[in-house]
C-alpha cells in the first residue's frame, strides 16, 4: 500500500504546486461574475438560473484540469513507473482518482457558499448544493479520468478530452441540477432521491473506472 499512498500524496502535492486548484476556483468565480452581464442583473432571474448554471460552470471548471491528469505522468516518466509497479495498476489509478477528488472537488465545495451568493442562492439551499457536489464528485472525477486516459497520447488534448467526457457528464449534471433546484424551491429541502442516484453513479464509476482507465493505459504502452 506504500505505492498507493505515495501516488496519492504526490498527485495532491503536484496539483497544489501547478496551480490547478487556483485555476479551477478562479474559473468558477470569473464565469459566475460574467453571468449578470449576459442575462441581466435581475436577482429573481439569476435565482431561477442558478441550479443549472452552477452545475454547468462546475463541470466546465473540472474540464480544465483533465488534460493534465495523466499527461504529466506520460511526459516525466511517471507513467512508466505506474506500469512497472508491483502494485496493481487499477489500485494506483484509484489513488490518482482520490487525489483528484481531494485536490479539486473539496476546494470547489468550500468556495460554493460564496459562489452561490453571486447567483442569489438562499443560504438554506447551499448545504444541499454542497452535499450534491461532494456526492457527485467521485463520478465526475472517474468519468473525467476515463476521457483523460483515452487522450493521453495526444498533445494538448484538452478539446478532445472535453468531447469525450461531456456526454458522460450529462446524467450527473441533470441529477445534480435537480437536487439543487429542489433545495431552492423547497427552502433547503434535500432531494434524497437525486442524491441517492448521484451516490449510485459515484459508486459505479469508482468501481468500474479504474479497470477501464487501466485498460486504456496498457493499450497505449503496447
Amino acid at each position: 500500500m506504500r505505492a498507493f499512498y505515495r501516488v496519492l500524496y504526490s498527485d495532491v502535492l503536484l496539483a497544489w504546486r501547478q496551480g490547478s486548484i487556483s485555476l479551477v476556483v478562479a474559473f468558477l468565480f470569473i464565469a459566475l461574475t460574467l453571468v449578470p452581464f449576459g442575462v441581466g442583473p435581475e436577482l429573481a432571474l439569476l435565482k431561477r438560473l442558478a441550479p443549472g448554471l452552477l452545475w454547468v460552470v462546475i463541470v466546465l471548471a473540472l474540464l480544465l484540469s483533465l488534460d493534465r491528469l495523466f499527461q504529466s505522468d506520460a511526459e516525466d516518466g511517471g507513467f512508466d513507473q505506474l506500469m512497472l509497479s508491483a502494485q496493481p495498476l487499477e489500485l494506483l489509478v484509484l489513488a490518482k482518482l482520490i487525489a483528484h477528488y481531494i485536490s479539486l472537488i473539496i476546494p470547489l465545495s468550500l468556495v460554493l457558499p460564496l459562489a452561490g451568493f453571486l447567483v442569489n442562492i438562499d443560504i438554506k439551499a447551499l448545504w444541499p448544493l454542497i452535499l450534491s457536489v461532494l456526492v457527485a464528485g467521485p463520478a465526475l472525477c472517474a468519468l473525467g479520468a476515463i476521457g483523460s486516459a483515452l487522450s493521453v497520447s495526444v498533445r494538448r488534448a484538452g478539446l478532445l478530452t472535453a468531447l469525450i467526457v461531456m456526454p458522460l457528464y450529462v446524467p450527473v449534471l441533470l441529477f445534480g441540477a435537480n437536487a439543487t433546484q429542489t433545495a431552492l424551491l423547497g427552502n433547503g429541502t434535500i432531494a434524497f432521491d437525486a442524491i441517492a442516484i448521484l451516490a449510485a453513479m459515484s459508486v459505479a464509476a469508482i468501481l468500474l473506472a479504474p479497470v477501464a482507465i487501466s485498460a486504456a493505459l496498457r493499450g497505449l504502452s503496447e
